[in-house]
């Protein structure tokens, strides 16, 4: 049998599959023994989760790590210590040691999982050292880097990929596969966000866990020391990929279809004020802060198609979690809150019907051939399939299937948004980052089982 870019034994511990007599299918098969020497600049909580996937397979080599958190470099050592791995070489002298590791020859792509506003300035300095970038979610936070990440993809040629694992979440995917089906008409209007109380996240103090602390920068925890700062210094949705890329693969964003215009909205900030109040009491420093960033930020989107997009942003009140998801067209409705949808001519008249029964007849090729291999991955197996998008494209030396244009219109939200919220609402115009290309550029996402 072929040797498998997966370690069996290291796959079976690592995930809960149960038969070690599964093979493994072609796309994880080693070709000629190419491994992909990867790098990772970034390596808390959601480097690392990358990290523990790259390092079950046998078709990568990580040479290199980066981080100036002398914790989260420890920790992540910790993971080579349980792996049969060499230990990397680690970077974390200053905030621009990347750039030293970017310039060893013996990367070919590197995962930049860090704070936002290194992003876009790590994934433009790995396309001009020659290796793929994979870079978290967002991927700008200004109209300048997101002009940036396109320039310098066209400048080098070396692909920028997003890592929106949403993407590639199973429902989602199988309405993508309704969608391209037909079995909702022609699509009309799409609804999404980021809906996800992340007070007791943002706030946490290292101590408390369950409830939450009320700290942030220097005195934090995690991605409290840097996250907090967006709420306090800007009034934009700051977070919007997670729900506007699967809707941008399903509207074809990029490929034959564009984001026109926008305009946004947000309410009052009270949320966080609120919560530090009855967590630590008025006397408390942090309630006294004047937070700029609205509880809840409504942005509607315009595409050249004619289709509208709602995108919400909403992570400073009390909340279950939901990504918001609505997807209608002339012929039915999916909606995830409620996990139902209505197909006319087929669910009973004017009622919803359990979107389950549609998600499993209509679950996507790339699921149904490989969710075993996405078992134990993280968020429920999507990571899985981000991350082996990512590296199959470096290891066959191919064009990536989320790009530079997608980060770019994607992420373009947060600042557009904060212009029209700034103007009262007014229209702003997004940016055509494909110049002109959206018109002839293909559909290439999740075409079938190959990734």
């Amino acid at each position: 049998m072929a040797d498998t870019t997966f370690s069996r034994r290291k796959f079976l511990q690592t995930t809960a599959v149960a038969s070690a007599t599964l093979l493994a299918p072609n796309f994880l098969r080693a070709q000629d023994d190419k491994k992909v020497r990867l790098g990772f600049i970034g390596t808390g909580y959601r480097g690392r989760d990358h990290l523990r996937l790259s390092l079950v397979r046998e078709d990568t080599v990580v040479n290199a790590i980066c981080d100036i958190d002398p914790q989260a470099i420890h920790q992540a050592l910790e993971i080579f210590k349980h792996s049969d791995r060499p230990k990397p070489a680690v970077y974390k002298d200053g905030e621009f040691a990347f750039l030293e590791m970017l310039a060893r020859d013996d990367l070919d792509a590197v995962i930049i999982a860090t704070p936002w506003l290194w992003h876009t300035r790590m994934a433009v300095a790995a396309m001009k050292a020659g290796k793929y970038a994979g870079v978290e979610v967002s991927a700008a936070m200004t109209l300048e880097e997101c002009w940036d990440l396109v320039d310098t993809f066209e400048e080098t040629g070396v692909p920028c990929m997003i890592l929106e694992n949403v993407c590639y979440r199973r429902d989602v995917m199988a309405v993508l596969n309704m969608a391209r089906q037909n079995l909702f008409g022609e699509l009309v209007h799409a609804e999404c966000g980021y809906q996800h109380d992340l007070r007791a996240v943002k706030f946490n103090d290292g101590k408390q866990y369950a409830g939450g602390g009320v700290e942030f920068g220097e005195k934090a925890h995690a991605e409290a020391r840097w996250r907090t700062y967006h709420s306090l210094y800007r009034n934009a949705d700051v977070y919007p990929t997670h729900g506007l890329g699967p809707i941008g693969t399903m509207l074809n964003i990029n490929r034959g279809n564009r984001f026109v215009a926008l305009t946004s909205t947000a309410s009052k900030a009270r949320g966080l004020q609120d919560y530090i109040v009855k967590q630590a009491g008025e006397d408390h420093p942090n309630a006294k802060l004047k937070w700029k960033l609205g509880d809840v930020i409504t942005t509607v989107i315009q595409t050249a198609n004619g289709e509208s997009i709602i995108v919400s942003h909403d992570t400073n009140l009390p909340r279950p979690y939901s990504l918001g998801f609505r997807v209608q067209g002339t012929n039915g409705i999916w909606m995830d809150v409620n996990k139902s949808l209505y197909i006319e001519g087929t669910s009973p008249a004017h009622r919803w019907e359990e979107a389950a029964p549609y998600l499993e007849k209509y679950d996507h090729p790339l699921w149904k051939k490989y969710a075993a291999y996405a078992e134990g991955a993280g968020h429920g197996g999507m990571d899985f399939f981000v991350l082996n998008a990512f590296i199959e494209a470096a290891k066959r030396g191919e064009p990536t299937p989320l790009d530079a244009y997608d980060a770019a219109a994607w992420s373009s939200i947060t600042p557009l948004s904060e212009e029209s919220i700034s103007r009262g609402g007014e229209p702003v115009q997004v940016p055509d980052f494909t110049r002109g290309r959206w018109m002839r550029r293909k559909q290439t996402f999740a075409l079938g089982d190959d990734f």
